[in-house]
This record gives C-alpha cells, sequence and structure tokens, in this order.
C-alpha cells in the first residue's frame, strides 16, 4: 500500500542576532515637545501665537526634508513616546515651576524616544553647575558661588564672604529670571526669608553683578550644529537689569564681529556631544569683557522668526543626524 503524506510548507527558520535587527516602527520622525499653554493654534494671545509660529518654522523645516512632525505637550498622559523617533524639546517654559514632573518624564521618556537635544545635554543643561565645567574647559564666566540645599549660614554671611560690592542671587534650576535677585551684602536681609525657603530644597548660586548690562545688554548667537546662524540683542528696561520681556525688556537686531561669532562656536564646542541647536547668551563683564552668561540646550527661545533660514540650518542638521555613520 502506498501512503500519501500531505506536503506542507517550508518553514524558514530566522535566528535573531546582533545581525537581525529590525527598525522599530515609528508613527512620526519627530515630535516638537511645548507646553499645554501653547498647545492650542487658534489661542488669540499674542505671546502663544509667537511660540506657535517659532515651532512652525520648525516643523515646517523638517516637513520640507519628508519628515512626519507631530507637536504635543511634554505632560500629554495619552500620547505614547515610543511612537516618535525623536522628540525636540522646544518650549516647555513651565518645567521650572514643575521640575519634579518634568524629570520624572524626560527619565521615563528617554527609553522610548531620542531627545534633541542629546538627553546627557539636557540632565546637565537643566541646572546651572554646567557653568563650573564649562568655566574648567577656558569658558570665562561671570564670578560664581554655588550653595547646596541644607547651608545653614546666612545670606548675609555669604554675600559678605564674596567680597563683593553687588550681588545676583538665583537658583541653579531655573529660567524667566524666576527667583533672581539683585542687592548689596548689606541688605542681604531683605531677601532672607526667601532665602532659607528655597535652600532647603535647592542648590542656589549667587554672582557679582556685571554692571554693564545695564546700557550693553546681553547678546544671544544661535548655534545650530556648530554653525552660528543669527543673533539678537535683549536690553532691559530703563533702571532694571533683567532682560526678559516678562520684566519689560526688549529685543533689538544684533550682528556681532567675527570674534564674538567665534567666541560662541567655541562654546558650543566644548559640548559633547554636538548639541543640535543652541543659544549662547554674553555679557560684558566688569572689565568690558566677553564672558558666558547662559548656555541654552534644553529649551531656548531661538527667534526664528526674525531669521528663518536658521530653521532649515537646524532641520539639516536634524536629518544628518539621523544617518547610520552620524554621531549623535
Amino acid at each position: 500500500m502506498t501512503l500519501h503524506f500531505p506536503v506542507l510548507p517550508v518553514i524558514r527558520v530566522i535566528q535573531i542576532s546582533k545581525e537581525n535587527n529590525f527598525a522599530p516602527m515609528y508613527t512620526f520622525d519627530c515630535t516638537i515637545v511645548t507646553d499645554h499653554r501653547w498647545l492650542d493654534e487658534s489661542n488669540a494671545d499674542w505671546y502663544a501665537r509667537q511660540v506657535w509660529v517659532e515651532d512652525a518654522a520648525v516643523r515646517e523645516a523638517l516637513e520640507r526634508r519628508g519628515w512626519k512632525v507631530h507637536r504635543t505637550n511634554w505632560d500629554d498622559a495619552s500620547f505614547n513616546w515610543s511612537t516618535t523617533r525623536y522628540a525636540m524639546i522646544r518650549s516647555t517654559w513651565d518645567y521650572f515651576h514643575r521640575f519634579d514632573e518634568f524629570f520624572s518624564w524626560l527619565e521615563a521618556s528617554s527609553a522610548k524616544t531620542t531627545f534633541i537635544n542629546n538627553i546627557s545635554l539636557i540632565r546637565e543643561n537643566i541646572d546651572k553647575h554646567y557653568l563650573l565645567k564649562l568655566a574648567g574647559k577656558g569658558v570665562p564666566i561671570p564670578p560664581t558661588l554655588f550653595i547646596e540645599p541644607g547651608d545653614a549660614r546666612s545670606l548675609i554671611e555669604i554675600a559678605r564672604l564674596s567680597g563683593w560690592s553687588e550681588i545676583v542671587l538665583k537658583p541653579a534650576v531655573s529660567g524667566a529670571g524666576r527667583h533672581t535677585y539683585r542687592f548689596r551684602p548689606d541688605d542681604a536681609n531683605k531677601h532672607e526669608n526667601i532665602f532659607r525657603e528655597l535652600i532647603a530644597k535647592e542648590s542656589m548660586l549667587i554672582q557679582e553683578f556685571q554692571h554693564r548690562i545695564m546700557d550693553a545688554g546681553e547678546v544671544s548667537l544661535m548655534v545650530m550644529g556648530g554653525q552660528f546662524t543669527h543673533a539678537v540683542m535683549k536690553k532691559a528696561k530703563a533702571g532694571d537689569y533683567r532682560v526678559q520681556d516678562d520684566f519689560g525688556g526688549t529685543l533689538h537686531h544684533f550682528e556681532p564681529d567675527n570674534s564674538l561669532i567665534a567666541f560662541a562656536e567655541q562654546i558650543v564646542a566644548a559640548c559633547d556631544p554636538m548639541p543640535a541647536f543652541a543659544r549662547v547668551d554674553i555679557i560684558r563683564n566688569n572689565a568690558d569683557e566677553p564672558v558666558l552668561s547662559e548656555l541654552e540646550l534644553i529649551e531656548p527661545e531661538l527667534w526664528f522668526r526674525h531669521h528663518p533660514a536658521a530653521a532649515d540650518v537646524l532641520a539639516e542638521y536634524v536629518v544628518g543626524m539621523d544617518q547610520p555613520d552620524a554621531k549623535k
């Protein structure tokens, strides 16, 4: 008797190894990250519209290069961050009021997506202790002293020990002039209560006040992928030293000379890895020399609305980062 067996399909066995990596499927190439106040594109508030225009410049530049781009707030509980290949933090300007929440989200999301700028840069730049690291690399900064949580000394004692005639006090994690105070050492007692409240839970710093900010303002040089693109000058209102528009500061056109451009690019080059975008804030010190005030690598305003071509420079660099041989 002849037996007939059914013909079975040939099954290929594929061994999963490092050589058989399958790229995950993403819904979006990049998600631009904002905070909930700036999410509604129909918001008639002038400031919200301004934020939207800034974020739209980046979105459109990436879309022109074929990328699928999304935009949402960082605390959007309905969004799955593993569906986006990259997340670019742009206007999350509520994070320094909700730092613990933001940092928890940042750490959790970094396991699901790749941040722009690099997560290591974000972790470091979120705290102004990064200034000491840059100073150690030869970057000039204003004279600065850090005060760590739990320090029992009074503010007047710390201020007098500095030897400076005028001082600025601020938190190590802050933005938009949050808890920034200017005073003379003998007047430090006026800020003792708020200092005691803050130093109980967070690092603070004092800096020698640089008087040229009153007349020369602060200049911001934008650097995309290590390349300078444009600059602005911020000036405080008469009698003030805070250049943010929250306090009446104004924005002005500024054309830096080659030496200032080189100064800014050298500061960015000191970062490892290279940031996709950076804002280098520079002031004149009391000896009338340029010094780094802040290096903004997380969510700086970049004023693309004044120089739209810079958004394309950023997008070109970001798309280039996605190449297999690119250093991220």
